[in-house]
């Protein structure tokens, strides 16, 4: 089955553009293409997309708001919420994330990372694009002590190539170029991911890098 997209953006060349990408994948679908966050909303719960890729900046209702009002805590069948922004604000960042969006891209992103983001998010995974993950979790390096916290060990200990992936994944590197720097698959990718997720006891790849930031794994 095809992963159905909602787009909002207030350029339609930017929607376009977007569409173009996406369109071009056989598993997934664009099902609305719209120019305010008021139509985002509206269209959302009218064709329950798999994925609303929303911008922040738009006319009616921005992006934030749109987004707390379809994938928000206390929204009954809240919707897959992922943001594209030109706006690299951590301000920006903490609110999509907070209002329950499941995926922040920057728009110079790679249509390859567009894609993955878009299938990630279908599934009601966390994608976050790398330069922003990088930076906002750069500061676990910095307030780390050397005494161990008492989540900091694995229920498992991790196998050396499940570390490997921690670390690329804390680099804020996508799946595909993972499997390309360890000569190894995608879908190997996803079942080591899926491995230490499941021994970490985290729910996503923020968090698994996060844990990695903050052990010292990563320096």
């Amino acid at each position: 089955m095809s992963t159905r997209v909602l787009i909002a953006d207030d350029q339609e060349m930017m929607r376009s553009a977007f569409g173009m990408i996406l369109a071009s994948q056989p598993d997934i679908e664009v099902v609305a293409s719209v120019g305010d966050g008021q139509a985002a909303v509206d269209e959302a719960r009218r064709l329950r997309p798999d994925v609303c890729l929303l911008d922040i900046r738009m006319p009616k209702l921005d992006g934030l708001e749109a987004t707390r009002l379809l994938a928000g805590p206390g929204v009954l069948n809240p919707l897959n919420v992922l943001i594209a922004t030109t706006f690299d604000l951590d301000e920006y960042v903490y609110r999509a994330l907070r209002n329950g969006a499941c995926g922040f891209l920057l728009k110079d992103m790679s249509p390859a990372l567009l894609v993955e983001a878009v299938r990630a998010a279908s599934a009601g995974a966390t994608l976050i694009s790398p330069t922003v993950t990088t930076r906002l979790l750069a500061h676990f390096a910095l307030d780390r002590t050397d005494k161990a916290t008492p989540d900091s060990a694995p229920a498992e200990p991790l196998t050396e190539r499940e570390l490997d992936v921690v670390r690329q994944v804390a680099q804020g590197r996508t799946n595909s170029e993972i499997a390309a720097d360890l000569f190894v698959s995608q879908a190997t990718v996803k079942t080591h991911l899926a491995n230490i997720q499941r021994k970490l006891t985290v729910r996503n790849r923020v968090e698994i890098a996060a844990w990695a930031w903050r052990t010292g794994l990563c320096v």
